[in-house]
């Protein structure tokens, strides 16, 4: 079932070590079937490179497997917490990629210093707080503390992202990473100074209704 969405998560998965979000067998990407409401999210523990559309799992909001033969995503009760509460949500990722990980360890947000993070994240990247792996606690995390933000930081943890679509929800993954990284430079190089509140609205009510096709 699902056949055409098995190969568009594949895709979006294989996105992650292609920009270099993983390693190993870390992160995850899930989407959610809009005409079902069933969720199609990576296998737990698969490398990237072996893995196939007929691998990736299908569960019900309540984590029921309705299709596939291997074990979902260790992160899949968060997932779908997130689901469940935020219905306008239809793809998400984790990843612990490096950058915005090393503020994530930190528990500290990402500042809104560039244009860049104004456009994407609508203001500073949130850091929520501390939860362990494996039930709907990291799901609580981010629902209650992302706000208006497609990303959030987890305290000692990495970044999750959300998005309208997958693809959305990747796009914001590797955008948070290429900013955190840009960030962390400038840290090196003094205080970069944060943008103003009104500009931050500007630039990202621009960049959300004006730029692009």
């Amino acid at each position: 079932m699902l056949e055409s969405l098995k190969e568009e998560l594949l895709s979006l998965n294989l996105e992650l070590p292609k920009n270099g979000l993983v390693a190993w067998t870390s992160g995850n990407v899930s989407i959610r079937d809009s005409q079902t409401g069933l969720v199609l999210i990576k296998p737990s523990g698969l490398r990237y490179e072996d893995m196939k559309s007929t691998d990736m799992v299908v569960v019900d909001l309540d984590g029921k497997v309705v299709e596939g033969y291997l074990k979902p995503s260790s992160d899949t009760d968060s997932h779908l917490y997130i689901y469940r509460h935020r219905p306008d949500v239809g793809g998400i990722v984790h990843t612990h990629s490096r950058y915005a990980t090393a503020f994530a360890a930190l528990g500290k947000p990402i500042p809104c210093v560039l244009t860049a993070i104004a456009d994407e994240f609508g203001g500073p990247i949130p850091c929520g707080p501390f939860a362990l792996i494996g039930g709907e606690q990291i799901g609580k995390v981010v629902v209650e503390n992302i706000g208006i933000s497609p990303a959030i930081l987890l305290k000692n943890h990495g970044v999750f992202t959300i998005g309208k679509t997958g693809l959305d929800a990747v796009k914001s993954a590797v955008m948070i990473e290429d900013v955190a990284a840009t960030v962390w430079l400038a840290l090196q190089l003094g205080t970069p100074a944060e943008i103003s509140a009104d500009e931050i609205k500007q630039l990202h009510d621009r960049y959300t209704n004006v730029y692009g096709q």
